[in-house]
């Protein structure tokens, strides 16, 4: 019986520094995890102090901090193309000689943008009893059509056109092709689909900040200068 006791005893003491190795290492192993979690976590409450955090709980505060972040904010992009055709006529002591004309099929993008450093508190209506933010929008804005000419189509009819001819055809059918996808951007019914898009937008950028904020289940009704209440 003394021998099984020394022998038990042996055993326990040839494993506990075996398990007590495991447990340091096991420790060692969870610190940088930690570590890790912690940063998160400091990250996560800096990022809600620095963009959503308003001390006397103000939501249009919330959402006017979250616009002056992004300053302007492109909501559609459309591409089309547009057709130009020039003439040109060449002539010799008034009489004209050659008459050339050329088409152009050329691919053009136009982006609409919402401009947001002008808003006010005004712009932005607290239901409270309703947990709705109405925001009233600024006039789209659109960009410079982008004329794609690397990818346009040239037809050209003539039985010879000159280098100079060629110039002033390609010229004139460029600034027509920039007039023409200027006011294509202008269609109501694009138009119709750039405000969609700005709507959703909007609505998006700011319902999700606000319920992570804590204002419960907010919801965002959004219109636009010239449009009556939704």
């Amino acid at each position: 019986m003394a021998n099984d006791l020394k022998t038990r005893d042996a055993r326990d003491t040839d494993l506990r520094p075996g398990v007590t190795r495991e447990q340091n290492l096991a420790r060692v192993q969870a610190v940088p995890w930690l570590i890790v979690i912690g940063l998160l976590a400091a990250v996560a409450f800096l990022t809600w102090r620095a963009f959503f955090y308003q001390e006397e709980g103000d939501p249009v505060g919330s959402a006017m901090l979250a616009f002056e972040r992004q300053n302007s904010l492109t909501v559609f992009s459309s591409r089309f193309e547009v057709v130009a055709e020039s003439e040109d006529t060449r002539g010799v002591m008034g009489v004209p000689v050659l008459r050339s004309r050329q088409a152009t099929i050329v691919p053009a993008t136009v982006e609409y943008r919402l401009d947001l450093s002008g808003m006010d508190r005004g712009d932005f209506v607290w239901d409270e009893a309703g947990d709705r933010l109405t925001v009233t929008l600024p006039q789209l804005q659109t960009s410079r059509p982008n004329i794609d000419e690397g990818a346009a189509r040239v037809f050209t009819e003539g039985a010879y056109v000159t280098r100079d001819a060629a110039q002033d055809l390609a010229r004139n059918n460029s600034q027509q092709a920039e007039r023409k996808a200027t006011a294509f951007a202008k269609n109501p019914e694009i138009l119709a689909l750039a405000r969609q898009a700005a709507r959703e937008a909007v609505r998006q950028n700011l319902t999700i900040p606000l319920q992570v904020a804590g204002y419960g289940d907010v919801s965002v009704d959004v219109r636009f200068e010239d449009e009556g209440a939704n």
